[in-house]
């Protein structure tokens, strides 16, 4: 496994994803969207700084949200197209589900969704400001992260009241298991709460010594991944009771620093950390093997991820360093 990318751009690395070519795109603090394969850049959010980045419905390119009110698509040969606009709002939060193209993006207590193929939009309201969104994985419910739980949609329903899966805090980051029976959230505490979808049943996970700022289901969607502690803490997802009754898994746990960021293997049992004192990890949960990406102390890790074929790492910093490895499946 080798580096093949190192680059400063001098600017917080708000997302480091991989598209569905498994190349590589990054979303800046400043504005900008950076294609590394390609050498490209481009100024998606001028005089304004991005938010929130996802991957385009289609696989290709990214989506981000600015404090600028827009929603834009920016592709590696199109470059930017504004998909919206609104004024005076932050767009903070983006999710997508792929297979029935269609978007999401939140400004405060307002959620809108976007169907790519049929050019509609349904409008959702909420009481409390949305911090962050999840499709179920077949696109017909959209998760909404809110205060006091989670408020549960039908994507394609303009009038229609929520469901709510209802705990008591503030609900800051939102995870869906793969199989759609789960809901994971973290909370302004240090702590998880989930419910399983069938019937609402409440799970509590709690321990973490931090606030968990990262959480991604992985290898099927058997393990739940996070940050929040000296080492990435896993959950196993393997009975139909999900994490409930078992115990989690802290990898590579140090005592000088706390996980700020998690990346799972969608496929594979691979896991990678970024801590907050800059380092960043490779984990291989079935041999137990743990192979050091950047040893070197620095800036916060803010972002990372592992390609969807799991042979490539990327990585960036609160400084505005990105990495990519390449090779894994030769470590």
């Amino acid at each position: 496994m080798s580096i093949t990318y190192s680059q400063s751009f001098e600017s917080y690395v708000v997302a480091a994803l991989f598209d569905a070519l498994d190349d590589p795109v990054v979303a800046l603090g400043d504005g900008r969207v950076v294609f590394p394969d390609g050498d490209k850049t481009y100024d998606a959010h001028p005089n304004a700084g991005i938010l929130s980045a996802v991957i385009h419905p289609t696989g290709l390119g990214i989506i981000t949200g600015g404090d600028d009110g827009r929603v834009v698509w920016t592709s590696k040969d199109a470059g930017p197209i504004e998909l919206a606009a609104h004024k005076g709002a932050w767009i903070d939060a983006i999710a997508v589900a792929g297979d029935s193209q269609v978007i999401a993006y939140a400004a405060a207590k307002t959620v809108f969704v976007r169907d790519l193929l049929k050019k509609t939009e349904n409008i959702f309201s909420h009481d409390h400001s949305v911090s962050d969104l999840a499709f179920s994985p077949d696109g017909r419910k959209l998760y909404c992260a809110t205060y006091n739980g989670v408020t549960v949609w039908f994507t394609r329903i303009a009038q229609q009241k929520p469901n709510k899966l209802y705990w008591a805090g503030s609900h800051t980051r939102i995870a869906v298991a793969p199989s759609g029976d789960y809901v994971i959230t973290a909370m302004q505490e240090n702590a998880l709460h989930g419910w399983r979808t069938k019937d609402s049943k409440d799970m509590r996970m709690g321990g973490y010594p931090a606030k968990i700022k990262s959480l991604q289901f992985f290898a099927k969607g058997k393990l739940l991944a996070t940050s929040g502690a000296g080492g990435a803490v896993v959950w196993p997802f393997l009975k139909p009771t999900g994490p409930m009754g078992e115990e989690a898994s802290e990898i590579n746990q140090e005592e000088s620093t706390v996980v700020s960021v998690v990346a799972g293997g969608v496929e594979d049992p691979l896991l990678a950390a970024g801590t907050e004192d800059g380092r960043v990890w490779l984990a291989e949960l079935q041999s137990t093997h743990i192979a050091w990406l950047k040893q070197e102390k620095g800036a916060p890790i803010t972002a990372l991820a592992i390609s969807a074929a799991s042979t490539r790492v990327i990585f960036g910093d609160e400084d505005g360093f990105v990495y990519i490895f390449d090779g894994i499946e030769d470590e």
